[in-house]
């Protein structure tokens, strides 16, 4: 039968087969020599046999030898990183195997393809793809044999290895395997040495980690759950299924060369030939792969394996969700990404949720995210204290010293662990502007507490992993102009912000003759700035708190933004009193809320009782922040 011809040989009339003794396994391991030399020569005469034209009787003479012309450069696929930050790829298994082609192969000499309908096949074609480097195709499930061919037109590719039964794609010359085939089938149309078969088991992800684990280096059959046992078989034969159509390259020399040369037993002998070694692509530099949310399409996997593009899997599909998935992405640096799957959002957002990722810095209790969720992700509660540093009358901070006001935060939150499997995390709420009686200098009823004061219990709790928030009451400023006030804390990542609309007054109001209210517009530019500040600093997502314990606090609460990926938005419910009280504000609350987190606040001195950690957790919903002040 004839080779694939990965790499064609130049010189014209030679027989010339695939040699398998010159693969170059990648660029970064070098040249590494398998297996004997195959060659072929145009005839079969002994070379010990004396020229015909030559005297009987006369000494053999050794015909002098032409030097060899230089080897021309290996004809292997190349390969390129798109030009988007992030690509992300979430069709069907047809479509996607031809978008992660487009995607990363430049060029490529061959292809491999399978049915979109045979997951034993496509095991098959991605053991074979990844050994020589070439990309692999889907037959079916909405792909046309049009959009197929063109492709293929693209690629440049001059020969198909088909796996199972694949319909004529262009023109071009097929080489047919059976779905589960051995390593010798493998071998005998590659001239690649197999190891040997691993079975992928049944189960989800079992075929995506099967692919994943493929290296072009040291090449291995996959053989699915359900296909047969692979045993060595007759070497298939080839099926040339026509003349190549327009605009791709003619048959290489190779096949002519090995047809001549069988049917010419009685020529003379010719030169033996070497064809060109072939080079597996080497991964272009800064891409990564990213998969694990969702259903992983197996053939588009297989071909940015066969690119040499290394993968990781994000359990949900957000970079930032674990401290290993953040450690994995900033241990990868990478310059862009290919998303397989369904569930990592638009390009825009994966692309700055991988340049936060990258940044590998975690906040209390783990990962990047405030509030992690999804398969295989542990989630998150807080447990916090309020007030200020250094004034009793404001709260439990400030009752005592920086050091043992995060010690005790510690301690509230333990007795909530037992109760719940998710991350229980301490927490502080820091009032940073103070609603004030008297006007002040600026006019605004709200005394600004500086970023030198606040810095030490910030700075103590960020040592101690515990998360922060800042909390506004801002008086007759606004919110936004007073969050301004305090980048330098909110640059850290374990900061966040609390709008308390209480003291939010009117012009010509006063604090405590009435319940201060809010805008929800307001509001709105205050996420607004928040999420872009987060953004540009590649920044932890942020808790963002709006304080509430009537619906007239924040106005027009409905239209209140929650898109934003950067911030995690918390409705913290402030009600006192009888519990029968603080459970009817809770329910009021959130009737008709938007899309958000919940707060529970305990006070220690105005509930009538108080609630323990456990009845606190009987709450329903179970709240995701509890305060106590």
């Amino acid at each position: 039968m004839t080779h694939i011809q990965w790499a064609a040989d130049s010189t014209e009339g030679d027989c010339v087969s695939f040699d398998r003794s010159r693969l170059v396994r990648g660029a970064a391991a070098g040249v590494v020599v398998l297996g004997l030399l195959v060659a072929c020569t145009e005839g079969t005469t002994p070379s010990a046999s004396p020229s015909s034209s030559a005297p009987s009787s006369a000494p053999a003479t050794p015909s002098p030898v032409a030097s060899a012309p230089a080897d021309p450069p290996p004809a292997g696929s190349e390969v390129a990183a798109p030009a988007a930050a992030a690509t992300v790829v979430d069709a069907g298994p047809a479509v996607a195997a031809l978008e992660a082609s487009r995607a990363v192969f430049v060029s490529a000499p061959a292809v491999v393809v399978a049915d979109a309908g045979d997951p034993d096949g496509q095991l098959t074609a991605a053991s074979i793809a990844v050994a020589v480097g070439a990309p692999v195709l889907l037959v079916g499930d909405g792909v046309s044999d049009a959009a197929l061919a063109a492709e293929v037109r693209r690629l440049g590719a001059t020969r198909v290895v088909a796996v199972g039964d694949v319909p004529d794609v262009g023109g071009v010359s097929l080489e047919a395997v059976a779905p589960g085939a051995s390593a010798a089938d493998l071998e005998a149309v590659t001239g690649v040495t197999f190891g040997d078969a691993r079975r992928v088991k049944k189960g989800d992800g079992a075929a995506a980690s099967a692919v994943v684990a493929l290296d072009g280096e040291r090449p291995v059959v996959l053989v699915g759950p359900t296909a047969h046992a692979p045993r060595p078989t007759s070497t298939p034969s080839a099926t040339p299924t026509g003349s190549p159509t327009a605009g791709m390259s003619g048959p290489s020399s190779g096949d002519s060369a090995a047809s001549s040369g069988a049917a010419a037993s009685s020529a003379a002998p010719g030169p033996t030939t070497t064809p060109a070694p072939t080079v597996l692509p080497t991964a272009p530099a800064g891409l990564v792969a990213l998969v694990g949310a969702g259903p992983t399409p197996v053939a588009a996997l297989a071909t940015l394996r066969a690119a040499g593009v290394p993968v990781v899997t994000i359990p949900g599909g957000d970079p930032r969700a674990t401290s290993a998935t953040v450690k994995a992405v900033a241990t990868a640096t990478p310059d862009s990404v290919i998303a397989l799957g369904t569930g990592f959002g638009s390009p825009s957002t994966l692309a700055a949720r991988v340049a936060t990722a990258r940044t590998g810095v975690l906040v209390p209790g783990g990962g990047q995210l405030v509030f992690p969720e999804g398969d295989g992700v542990r989630g998150k509660r807080y447990v916090a204290l309020y007030g200020t540093p250094g004034s009793k009358a404001l709260g439990v901070l400030g009752e005592q010293s920086v050091a043992k006001t995060v010690a005790r935060a510690t301690r509230t939150a333990k007795p909530y662990r037992a109760l719940t499997k998710d991350t229980v995390v301490p927490m502080v709420e820091i009032i940073a502007t103070i609603a004030s009686a008297s006007a002040g200098d600026d006019k605004d009823y709200s005394r600004e507490r500086s970023v030198a004061e606040l810095r030490p219990l910030v700075e103590a709790a960020h040592r101690k992993g515990l998360a922060v928030v800042l909390d506004l009451q801002p008086g007759r400023t606004d919110f936004l102009t007073q969050a301004k006030r305090y980048e330098d804390l909110l640059a850290m990542p374990n900061v966040g912000l609390a709008l308390d609309p209480e003291w939010r007054l009117k012009k010509n109001q006063k604090h405590l003759r009435q319940i201060g209210s809010v805008k929800v517009a307001e509001v709105n530019r205050v996420g607004d700035w928040l999420a872009e500040f987060t953004a540009e600093r590649h920044l932890p997502q942020k808790m963002f708190v709006l304080h509430q314990f009537s619906l007239s606090m924040i106005k027009d609460r409905s239209k209140l933004d929650v898109s934003h990926d950067e911030l995690a938005v918390l409705i913290h419910v402030d009600g006192q009193g009888s519990q029968p009280a603080k459970r009817g504000t809770w329910k009021a609350l959130r009737a008709g809320a938007p899309d958000v987190h919940w707060g529970w606040k305990n006070f220690y001195d105005e509930d009538h009782p108080m609630l323990s950690p456990k009845k606190t957790y009987k709450i329903t919903p179970k709240p995701d922040l509890v305060t106590y002040q």
